[in-house]
């Protein structure tokens, strides 16, 4: 983030990386434990047993890696946007193949700005993460005038938004209450104020979570 010193923005960087290996250190460490586990094993039933999960850990790993390339790096590749498709497709992989949560996706376009597809992605896995016991995950953008307007909706039995993320989100947490939890949602703040956008939150107690980001056209992401 080129608006924040040189040091906070080593540090903003480094929380970005502690999430991601947090986010791959079971289904990695799943990965290790199979191979330790298909060394020991002669019986081909729990050898088959083994390949299989080996294949779960191993999909969901490339799952979460595509994901984060997208939602927290360059997404080099693409050129100056990203295929609908490709975002929709890293949202499922982290979410809908779990059967917990199922998408709803509403992108009108087949293809968004770097800058939109990255908030958008960035809100999908905040609001998926807030479906504690799964749910519906609903998400939306389209290109109208000059405004690029995303919404994300999340609904379920139980659905739960940290205060500090709300607080991240609402743009009343400051760079220095920063942790690898609330990163993502400070640097969607902060993306959208930079670009002259509107971040709007729904109530907290409502039964449905709401997100809505509102963007100027043709801006740059970093």
């Amino acid at each position: 983030m080129t608006d924040l010193p040189n040091d906070q923005s080593l540090e903003f960087a480094a929380l970005l990386c502690s999430r991601l290996c947090h986010d791959l250190l079971s289904p990695v460490g799943a990965l290790n434990n199979g191979l330790e586990l298909m060394a020991d094993e002669t019986d081909p039933e729990m050898r088959q047993r083994c390949l299989e999960l080996l294949g779960d850990s191993a999909r969901t790993s490339a799952n979460k890696l595509k994901f984060f390339r997208l939602a927290f790096g360059s997404a080099g590749g693409y050129g100056d946007s990203v295929p609908a498709s490709e975002a929709q497709t890293a949202i499922e992989g982290m979410f809908a193949a779990t059967g917990r949560v199922k998408l709803g996706w509403m992108v009108s376009e087949d293809s968004l700005p770097k800058l939109p597809a990255k908030i958008l992605l960035n809100l999908a896995l905040i609001a998926g993460d807030a479906l504690v016991r799964g749910g519906q995950l609903d998400i939306g953008a389209e290109q109208r005038a000059s405004i690029t307007e995303i919404v994300v909706r999340a609904e379920g039995p139980k659905v739960i938004l940290d205060p500090e993320l709300r607080a991240a989100l609402g743009g009343s947490l400051g760079s220095e209450g920063l942790s690898a939890r609330t990163a993502a949602a400070w640097m969607v703040r902060t993306l959208v104020e930079r670009a002259g956008g509107d971040v709007m939150l729904s109530q907290p107690g409502d039964p449905v979570l709401l997100f809505g980001v509102s963007l100027p056209m043709a801006v740059p992401v970093s």
